[in-house]
């Protein structure tokens, strides 16, 4: 029976797959599944637990908390049901190492080594996801391209990254919508915003924010001298447009008086109006419009509900502009990585000093080692 070992490098463990089992210690001594690593016991049961939600009587009556379940409900399974088919295809591979162990055929080997591998790659790129934990990571990306300085030789660098972001994508499955588009003056584009859409675009796109270089010998020019050029590349990620703002019972505190009219005079004999209180933020809400303080409090409710919805978009504004705030300037000592097309052909990331002399590859949507390499660094970074 063979015994197959991914080593995982960024959990500093290793899965041994063997007897149909995948484990995360040596099997003689293991009893936690490989699933262990990437907690999917954990997610399951919480899968369960929302499945049995769903079930309950009324569950839509709260249609925004029942909206929440569901979308929680299909990030898990994202989880799940991957890794229940690499498992699958592990038992499957064990299946076909028995038999050919009574039964060699030089054929069906290769078959099962070059299925071991893809095995392999499969729980690489699962282990890559489990370090996207931002809020935000799991949905999609808006990635804003922008020419810097130096005209045609700028724009066309812009658009041949806007291609590079599109087959990107296209190799993942993900789906590209342009938002904008500026075409350049003579060739290439000025700008471009690009939606990507996809199982955690944003996570993945995220360590390509900052400025890209270009080095080569410029088409554009006669004399065929090499140009240096440079584009920058931004990547936000798309929220949900209807602002989901939850108020609690426990948050409130209502206050009910007599209303007052010209003079202090009180205009009821009840105590109709309303002033309700939200205490974590302090803001204060109030209604005597009404003869009926149901009404005064539902015209309370809705005007606090308006200020924590305009407090909630400020509050989005300003991680925003702190976000736009970072952004440096595009041009040389700035950049995160350059692509070298002449004299020589490399593509250096300067952060992780990863280098990869296949330029075409890269340009054709081979950013996959570049992202790996980054958010592997950040997660040793965050673990010292």
């Amino acid at each position: 029976m063979a015994t197959w070992v991914f080593k995982s490098r960024t959990h500093n463990q290793s899965c041994w797959i063997t007897n149909g089992r995948a484990y995360s210690s040596a099997p003689r001594n293991a009893s936690q599944n490989c699933g262990g690593i990437f907690d999917i016991a954990g997610k399951q049961e919480r899968l369960t637990a929302l499945d049995a939600r769903t079930a309950e009587p009324g569950f839509w009556d709260q249609r925004e908390a029942a909206q929440e379940v569901v979308q929680e409900t299909k990030l898990l399974k994202t989880w799940i049901d991957p890794f229940d088919a690499i498992e699958a295809r592990v038992r499957s591979a064990v299946e076909l190492d028995e038999m050919l162990r009574e039964s060699p055929d030089a054929e069906m080997l290769a078959d099962l080594d070059s299925e071991l591998e893809s095995i392999v790659q499969a729980l690489a790129s699962f282990e890559l996801r489990s370090l996207l934990r931002g809020p935000d990571d799991f949905g999609d990306a808006q990635v804003e391209i922008a020419a810097g300085a130096g005209g045609t030789e700028a724009q066309d660098w812009a658009e041949m990254l806007m291609r590079m972001y599109t087959r990107w994508a296209e190799r993942r499955g993900f789906s590209v919508e342009i938002l904008d588009r500026s075409e350049g003056e003579e060739a290439g584009i000025k700008g471009a915003v690009l939606e990507i859409h996809g199982d955690h675009a944003y996570g993945f796109l995220k360590p390509e924010a900052g400025v890209h270089r270009l080095v080569r010998i410029s088409p554009f020019d006669s004399n065929a001298r090499r140009h240096t050029s440079f584009a920058s590349i931004f990547v936000y990620p798309v929220v949900n447009e209807e602002i989901n703002i939850e108020i609690r019972e426990e948050d409130l505190r209502i206050d009910v008086y007599r209303a007052s009219g010209a003079g202090g005079q009180h205009v009821n004999k009840t105590s109709s109006a309303v002033r309700i209180t939200h205490v974590p933020t302090g803001m204060v809400t109030a209604s005597q419009q009404e003869r009926s303080q149901y009404k005064n409090k539902a015209t309370a409710m809705k005007m606090l509900k308006n200020k924590l919805y305009q407090a909630e978009v400020e509050r989005r504004e300003a991680e925003k502009a702190k976000v736009d705030a970072s952004k440096t300037s595009v041009s040389f000592g700035n950049q995160i990585r350059s692509y070298v097309f002449q004299p020589y052909t490399m593509v250096n990331d300067h952060r992780t000093e990863l280098k990869i002399p296949d330029v075409q590859k890269v340009m054709d949507g081979g950013i996959d080692p570049f992202i790996e390499a980054y958010l592997k660094m950040q997660a040793e970074q965050g673990a010292s």
